[in-house]
């Protein structure tokens, strides 16, 4: 094995409530590692405009969902909103794996610590936070993809999420996004080269 090409088999996870950043960060970590790919989950709604499927998310429907749900095709799944799920298919990180890279996941922060239960010491599990939760808030609203019922549910879903943070390897603080994106990856390049 090459200096240059780590172990494979690691994972490294980010969770955060919406609006903390952990996409952008997520798709900066993608940017700077060749030896690590994007888990695509997947979910049971229909797609939005521009998304692809296999590429933002595999759609697979409610009635498939469960399906695979009693087939045990999943490591982590759940029910975010009533017939909303998302999962981690089994054979999403096996695809990885077999390709000989490292798994990234951008997952909200129950499948996350799910995840790093499973995985232990092979995950690597990040909480962004944002310096608060009015900031979360004024970033949803900056997106403008969002409608004001949709804002408020995220938002009493992220006050809920924010407890869970010290339960992660780090948390990371975003409210400065290129330190962030600085201190997500050296967290990773020590992870996985250390």
């Amino acid at each position: 094995m090459s200096e240059k090409y780590p172990p494979t088999g690691k994972l490294i996870i980010f969770s955060a409530p919406s609006g903390a950043g952990k996409t952008t960060i997520v798709h900066h970590i993608l940017s700077k590692f060749k030896e690590i790919e994007f888990s695509v989950s997947a979910c049971s709604r229909k797609k939005r405009a521009g998304e692809k499927d296999g590429k933002d998310y595999y759609f697979i429907g409610v009635n498939n969902f469960k399906q695979k749900i009693k087939e045990n095709a999943f490591v982590e799944w759940q029910e975010v909103y009533e017939n909303h799920f998302y999962g981690t298919l089994r054979s999403e990180i096996e695809r990885i794996w077999a390709k000989g890279h490292h798994v990234i996941f951008d997952v909200d922060v129950v499948g996350g610590l799910n995840l790093k239960k499973i995985y232990a010491d092979k995950a690597l599990s990040i909480f962004v936070k944002a310096p608060s939760i009015k900031d979360l808030e004024n970033r949803l609203k900056l997106r403008d993809t969002e409608t004001p019922e949709s804002i408020a549910r995220r938002m009493a879903k992220a006050e809920k999420e924010m407890a869970f943070a010290e339960e992660f390897d780090y948390v990371l603080l975003n409210d400065d996004m290129q330190q962030a994106l600085s201190d997500a990856e050296r967290l990773v390049a020590d992870f996985i080269f250390g």
